[in-house]
């Protein structure tokens, strides 16, 4: 009983996958689509289904060969507070540390 019931299935399956297949056309009293304005030729039905480029961009795996620094980010904006933003664009040597800084051990 259960080998009947699995070739049932097999032969649903197998029913199932041969589709027929046909060129589409519009619906009955349906026409295609117009041409665009801007187009010289109506559009095709394979051009209709076939999505241009920009709708799947090409991927970018280019890994980072060495570090390089930042380039200045013209959005780095001041805080909201109203303190200044950082002089010394992104990527630069600080060099010395100015001489108004007091450091603080901490516990003290």
């Amino acid at each position: 009983m259960k080998g009947g019931r699995i070739l049932l299935l097999a032969a649903v399956v197998a029913l199932a996958a041969c589709g027929r297949e046909a060129e589409l056309k519009p619906a009955p009293g349906q026409a295609m689509p117009v041409k665009p304005l801007m187009a010289r030729t109506t559009p095709t039905v394979h051009e209709l289904l076939t999505p241009p480029s920009y709708a799947r961009p090409d991927r970018v795996d280019e890994l980072v060969k060495k570090s390089q620094p930042r380039p200045r980010d013209p959005f780095d904006l001041p805080p909201p507070a109203g303190g200044n933003a950082p002089t010394l664009p992104a990527g630069t040597d600080p060099g010395t540390v100015p001489t108004n800084t007091t450091t603080v051990t901490p516990g003290e």
